[in-house]
């Protein structure tokens, strides 16, 4: 039997487990079912286009597409939850080994050569993308976007308990004791290294204590994994976002994730 590995045949078998309806809009037109926003909005990303020129070359190859501001308007209207629950489906069942970090995107991107001529200031990176990442299967298990810088620890709740890992590494941001002691109700094993302006001077065997004790480096070191994923996602699909919205920049940022799990090979460079 010959494996199918097309792009519209995945995005219908996402929507049915999902439970979403053919059409997004109850009370809107009926001209394009959901599946082909969805799958319209893939190919964008994946080719690195804008809306008016996906529109344009689908076209070009015989496909009937939704129009430009069509697609822009339904971007918008996706549902949040949908983002997430098509990122946990696109990247298996069980996880075991979860690695978490966090990196910065630009909402656009400047000629540093001309910024340098004119004596202009760099543009500051606004959006924050945490993400837990599987180091097995190398697929992105959960995402938060932000679009105001913040600190990497406040997102790590909502990261392990969308990804549900057995083994979690982080980096030293994500040292407090209260993430140990969240992981251990969970039966999560986690390797963390322990910061040293945190250590206490007493010997009280709480369960951050307990983790450094039983730190492996081996184990953490697969941390690593998740920044060359990160790096692997901005050379694919670019280090910055056009969108103004914030609900426009997760869907872009999604968007990119779910390609990177459904075809995405690591691009070495």
């Amino acid at each position: 039997m010959k494996k199918e590995v097309k792009l519209i045949n995945k995005v219908k078998r996402f929507l049915k487990k999902l439970g979403y309806p053919r059409f997004l809009h109850k009370f809107g037109p009926k001209k394009y079912e959901f599946y082909i926003h969805l799958s319209v909005l893939l190919i964008r990303h994946f080719c690195k286009l804008s809306y008016r020129r996906t529109v344009k070359i689908l076209g070009l190859l015989g496909f009937e597409c939704p129009s430009k501001s069509t697609l822009q308007y339904n971007a918008k209207k996706i549902p949040t939850e949908l983002w997430y629950e098509a990122l946990k489906l696109s990247s298996g069942g069980l996880h075991h080994i979860i690695a978490i970090d966090s990196t910065g995107l630009s909402r656009r991107n400047p000629s540093y050569h001309y910024l340098k001529r004119i004596d202009g200031k760099i543009p500051k990176i606004p959006i924050k993308l945490s993400i837990a990442f599987d180091t097995r299967k190398k697929k992105f298990c959960a995402a938060k976007v932000r679009v105001l810088p913040s600190h990497d620890i406040k997102d790590i709740k909502f990261l392990v308990r969308r990804s549900n890992p057995k083994i979690l590494v982080a980096d030293k941001a994500y040292d407090a004791n209260w993430v140990h002691e969240y992981c251990f109700e969970r039966d999560i094993e986690t390797h963390i290294p322990m910061r040293r302006n945190g250590k206490v001077k007493h010997k009280n065997m709480g369960h951050r204590m307990n983790a450094a004790k039983n730190f492996r480096k081996r184990t953490y070191n697969r941390r690593s994994l998740a920044e060359t994923a990160m790096f692997s996602l901005k050379q694919k699909f670019g280090s910055s976002i056009n969108s103004k919205s914030a609900k426009t920049i997760k869907a872009d940022l999604f968007c990119r994730m779910i390609c990177h799990n459904l075809f995405g090979i690591f691009k070495m460079i």
